[in-house]
């Protein structure tokens, strides 16, 4: 190591004094950020690859505590297309529902309390009258996410029993959510039956026997399995069921609330058919087509809703007073024949092509001409999806933005040029396709629409 650049580099307090007392984080924190800052140059002087004075390292520290020390999570734009993104949150909420909320949460809340006896009231009692009004049935239950819903349920209905499935709808989703794990996980002993493509009634009724406690039906709402197939209708199952007393739970992923074709969308299972088909339990997902926060919804009849409340587990997977209140605005969009535009994933995924296209139109204008010559910046025609394995077989027409390099032509050009857009205060995302950057409209706000025009002229 040379001592000449290791004497350049500042100690901790000649950073700390530079930054002053501006923070608004615990200043170990602040430290932290210094220390591993300055760990780095001292690598670049053993290696002898520092040639910068006292001051540019000192300044360049402070640029970087300053960065890293702001809050980690940002309202970011998303030009993806996918309205009901994982890694941005899934279902984004509208402004209305969370100003809603702010107002009924800053200060205490009645969480668990009757205003009528002023004794100890549900938690509950916020959401299952509209849970039960919605979906046609006794009421609702939730807990954090639908993962933890399907481990309740089954936990509560069959532990230390079988639970049979169909070998078909052993069903991953991201983030390694597996049936046969989830199943395990609530102590009950899987049996599968049938095959990955064919499970015919006759499989189920081969394998039950008097250890059977529970038939799984599970919705594969993020695959298809075409050709040669063969499977049995949720009808089907329940009537079984009936005949051998064992209870049918469905567990329905995306958990449509209305009827998505009526509003331009691909069709998909709701939850209110799914219970008409007799079911004891349906499961589904909070977060992506019903529009609301992360959670997992049960609803059903009060004889299984009743033994699933009691379960101690419940205890440990409950909801807390932000979600609650979350839940209940979002349910409070859907009417009896439509949807409130307050549902903010609902209007995205509804907003059609032509309605689309008269934005990019107008957004163009505002463009730099410098920007549109630049990368040949224009307006095609895009298809995305719906997001989390919702829809996953169904294209939604939209709109994007292309990005062309009319330069060099080399891929890392626009991989630049998409790291500049992720990495602002503001960031946007896009996505790179056969060497083009786009920017997808659909699940882009309308609020954010000067932002983005901003972003393309600075970038």
């Amino acid at each position: 190591m040379s001592n000449i650049s290791y004497k350049e580099i500042p100690s901790v307090q000649e950073i700390l004094r530079e930054l002053g007392n501006n923070s608004s984080v615990h200043q170990n924190y602040i430290v932290k950020i210094i220390r591993n800052e300055i760990a780095k140059y001292r690598n670049l002087a053993k290696d002898n690859n520092l040639n910068l004075s006292r001051k540019e390292i000192t300044n360049r520290i402070v640029k970087s505590v300053n960065v890293q020390s702001k809050s980690s999570i940002r309202n970011v734009i998303n030009g993806t297309g996918i309205v009901l993104h994982t890694n941005f949150g899934r279902a984004p909420i509208g402004k209305k529902v969370l100003q809603n909320v702010t107002k009924k949460l800053s200060g205490y809340v009645n969480l668990e309390v009757d205003l009528e006896t002023g004794k100890r009231g549900d938690r509950l009692n916020h959401l299952s009258g509209l849970l039960a009004a919605i979906t046609n049935t006794d009421g609702g239950i939730i807990v954090n996410n639908n993962a933890a819903a399907v481990l309740l349920a089954l936990n509560t209905l069959a532990e230390g029993k079988e639970v049979i499935v169909s070998r078909g709808q052993e069903v991953e989703i991201g983030g390694s959510f597996r049936i046969p794990d989830i199943v395990e996980k609530s102590n009950c002993k899987l049996v599968e039956v049938g095959t990955t493509n064919r499970t015919q009634l006759k499989d189920y009724e081969k394998a039950i026997n008097k250890n059977t406690a529970l038939l799984l039906w599970v919705h594969t709402s993020n695959y298809i399995v075409k050709g040669f197939t063969k499977s049995t209708t949720l009808k089907e199952l329940v009537e079984l069921g009936k005949r051998k007393r064992i209870p049918v739970l469905a567990d329905l992923g995306s958990g449509a609330l209305v009827n998505l074709s009526d509003i331009g969308l691909p069709e998909e299972i709701t939850v209110q058919e799914t219970i008409k088909s007799g079911v004891s339990i349906v499961t589904f997902s909070g977060d992506k087509l019903l529009g609301g926060p992360q959670s997992g919804v049960i609803v059903g009849n009060n004889s299984a809703l009743k033994k699933i409340k009691y379960n101690p587990l419940y205890r440990a997977l409950r909801c807390d007073k932000f979600t609650i209140a979350l839940m209940e605005e979002t349910l409070r969009t859907y009417k009896s024949d439509s949807v409130s535009k307050d549902n903010l994933s609902n209007t995205l995924l509804q907003t059609a092509q032509n309605i689309l296209r008269s934005r990019a139109e107008k957004l163009l204008m505002d463009i730099k001409p410098s920007s549109i010559k630049r990368w040949k910046i224009k307006i095609i025609d895009s298809t995305v999806e719906a997001g989390s394995g919702s829809l996953p077989e169904e294209k939604i027409e939209s709109i994007a933005l292309e990005f062309r390099d009319q330069g060099s032509g080399i891929s890392s050009q626009v991989e630049e040029l998409a790291r500049k857009f992720r990495t602002r205060i503001n960031p946007v995302f896009g996505y790179i396709n056969k060497g083009m950057f786009y920017i997808d409209l659909k699940a882009i706000l309308s609020e954010q629409y000067p932002d983005l025009i901003k972003a393309i002229n600075e970038v």
